[in-house]
């Protein structure tokens, strides 16, 4: 995919204004998913688009994050469809997730939100909720490009680490926890360790009624031990947590769960090439996506 229109766009709607930088690891990871999503975008059939993501990630990170994996794939189409298809299928995945269960729900929040664009792109009802927490490295930079863009719904920034408290954050905006609502957590969970992440768990179903709905992607334990034993992989490297039974991660905490490798009918929209290995074989790297109900 040609480089330069994809800059031309992102200077394009560059503003002349101070803009945070990202320095965390872990932060920089949420460059590296909107910049997927940005090249995602610009294909003749993509699964969605982001007419944002380029402009969160910034002209030179973005040419930074291109000429890399260009070196890396050379002219070889097929490598470079591979990097994007995960993120692909997995934002679109949880576009339709999200959709489908709004005329049950009016309150929506994203567990670390990163540089997610839903509130902006996603055709919401007006009535809708919507709250984003992330540590206050990434709300600041999103909230400093985005500023100008108005939201399809009720949208709230919120700053705060998830591995501190952050319940009260939701109730002081207007939460109300006695009404359904749906939580996504993508491309979080394998940053925790197992303590934190059944902590976390413990505490969205605290503040979830009966009818509220969970959205989720996690990693296998061969993936998660294999991952972040590569120093140089600036995403792998952070993973904490694996699981081979996300169903009876969820149970534990009140969720019905339903679980699919990206790839299966449900979660590949003619898009996604990798080879799909049967759970019922141990031991193997995978991801999952999750949809629950409470």
């Amino acid at each position: 995919m040609a480089l330069l229109p994809l800059l031309k766009s992102v200077m394009a709607n560059e503003k002349v204004v101070k803009i945070p930088e990202i320095k965390d690891d872990v932060c920089r990871t949420a460059l590296v998913m909107a910049a997927k999503r940005a090249i995602e975008s610009q294909r003749s059939d993509c699964l969605f688009k982001d007419p944002f993501a380029a402009q969160l990630v910034g002209t030179d990170q973005m040419l930074a994050l291109r000429e890399k994996w260009d070196k890396i794939d050379g002219s070889n189409p097929f490598s470079t469809a591979l990097r994007i298809q995960f993120v692909a299928v997995r934002t679109r995945f949880f576009d339709d997730f999200l959709l489908s269960v709004l005329p049950e729900v009016h309150q929506v929040v994203l567990l670390g939100a990163g540089f997610d664009t839903r509130a902006f792109r996603l055709p919401f009802p007006s009535a809708t909720h919507l709250y984003e927490i992330d540590l206050p490295e990434i709300i600041e930079r999103k909230e400093a490009i985005l500023k100008d863009v108005p939201a399809s719904c009720h949208r709230y920034a919120l700053a705060s680490n998830l591995q501190q408290p952050w319940a009260h954050l939701l109730k002081n905006q207007g939460y109300i926890s006695h009404e359904p609502t749906v939580w996504l957590m993508e491309g979080l969970l394998m940053y925790l360790d197992k303590k934190e992440v059944n902590k976390l768990l413990q505490t969205v179903s605290k503040l979830s009624a009966t009818g509220s709905y969970l959205g989720a992607d996690l990693i296998s334990v061969k993936s998660w031990e294999v991952g972040s034993k590569h120093p140089n992989g600036l995403i792998s490297k952070n993973w904490r947590f694996g699981t081979d039974e996300p169903e009876e991660l969820f149970a534990n905490h009140g969720w019905n769960a339903s679980v699919i490798q990206p790839g299966e009918i449900r979660a590949n929209y003619g898009r996604y090439s990798a080879k799909i290995t049967p759970r019922s074989v141990p031991q193997r790297r995978r991801s999952f996506l999750v949809t629950a109900k409470k």
